[in-house]
């Protein structure tokens, strides 16, 4: 039994059905005032939101807590969303979005960072649960989930972007599930632009359960599958996407990022560290010419434990064999002098076929860097390309 003594405010479910925001009154009369009624000492009619100074116990089944009031999740279906400028898709299982690149979600060239995209990401599924009546207190997982311990964790992930937002640019984020084997499901999203429908991104997940106690994998309670099998719809964002290996690297790799700690902020509401978080980590071995010079374009991220807020990581980086070695860039240097463009030409039909589609590809890993034997966190593969250049005849 937990009591509340400060003024508690009660938002009102509005319709999710019409377009009209006319509030519906919530009832109240289980709220017990001061541990002895059942009845606010000081009424107040509500339009749209009641204010009232009361001592709120929280008791069991059938009582509103604060954080239940403040929250106001839906217990049932809905099909739109009115705050979120969400609504259903697909048959009424999957979700849209409209949302708006802020200032604070752009680099330094005013378009969306990956960080910022996999945020994105992250917040539509978590409203399209949310939307779905299922979701409880946890982090997106479900009443059924919740009575059994379980969360969802991510054990594999997949982004390809074709192009990066720019800041003000209105989106529509479309996100969907499906199963994958029987004790896991697949989440797909697919990021275009709302002026334009030109799509911008693709993205696909695998998740499994864990639970929340003994941090073990879990098998998926029938209690669950009966939850969220209507939701499964058969659809891909990404058609080709076939797992690739990943290798895993040794102390020996080019580039090592050692001794990276957690902070508090970097936790998520499961308690271990978020995943753009292990994001960041991972970019910050790729050398700055590189990140001057090329484009992220694809991620793909494998991940084999949790990391927790006494972990130390070390980030492990190295450029993959392949069509373009990367070099030393030296001053002076003519920017295609970085990289061997032998095979290139001769595969692509010419310089020009080659300079187009050069890509680089470099396998990541971060790991535990204890005083005992190192354990892996997450491997991942990023692919970038070249950033347009100006063309030298522009001037002419």
């Amino acid at each position: 039994m937990a009591t509340f003594s400060h003024p508690a405010y009660f938002p009102v479910r509005r319709s999710s059905c019409r377009d009209s925001y006319e509030p519906i009154k919530q009832n109240l009369s289980n709220i017990k005032i001061d541990g002895t009624s059942k009845k606010p000492a000081n009424k107040v009619e509500m339009a749209g939101v009641a204010t009232t100074s009361i001592s709120m116990t929280l008791l069991g089944n059938g009582y509103v807590t604060e954080q239940q009031a403040r929250q106001n999740i839906p217990t049932t279906k809905q099909s739109v969303d009115h705050f979120r400028q969400g609504f259903s898709i697909e048959g009424g299982v999957g979700y849209r979005q409209r949302v708006v690149i802020r200032s604070y979600e752009v680099g330094p060239d005013k378009t969306a960072t990956l960080e910022s995209v996999l945020n994105l990401l992250q917040e539509t599924a978590l409203n399209h649960v949310w939307m779905s009546g299922l979701l409880s207190d946890g982090f997106g997982a479900t009443h059924e989930m919740m009575r059994n311990d379980l969360i969802w964790v991510v054990s594999r992930m997949q982004v390809q972007v074709d192009q990066y937002p720019i800041w003000g640019e209105v989106l529509e984020i479309d996100t969907w599930v499906q199963a994958s084997g029987k004790n896991g499901m697949k989440r797909d999203w697919l990021i275009r632009s709302q002026a334009t429908g030109h799509v911008f991104a693709r993205a696909t997940s695998t998740w499994v359960m864990m639970n929340r106690k003994t941090r073990r994998l879990s098998k998926m309670p029938e209690g669950v599958r009966g939850e969220i099998a209507p939701w499964f719809i058969e659809k891909q964002a990404i058609t080709d996407d076939v797992p690739e290996k990943i290798i895993k690297l040794d102390n020996n790799a080019k580039y090592v990022n050692s001794d990276l700690k957690p902070k508090r902020s970097d936790l998520d509401m499961n308690r271990h560290v978020n995943n753009v978080k292990y994001v960041k980590w991972m970019l910050e071995t790729i050398p700055d010419d590189i990140l001057e010079s090329h484009q992220l374009t694809g991620i793909t991220l494998e991940y084999r434990r949790e990391c927790g807020s006494s972990d130390i990581v070390q980030s492990l980086c190295n450029p993959e064999d392949g069509m373009f070695i990367e070099r030393p860039k030296q001053e002076n240097q003519s920017l295609l002098d970085g990289f061997s463009l032998a095979a290139g030409i001769l595969e692509n039909g010419g310089f020009l076929g080659s300079f187009e589609k050069q890509q680089l590809r470099y396998t990541h890993l971060l790991q535990t860097n204890g005083n005992l034997k190192d354990e892996e966190i997450v491997r991942g593969r990023t692919v970038w390309k070249k950033k347009p250049e100006p063309s030298p005849f522009a001037s002419m």
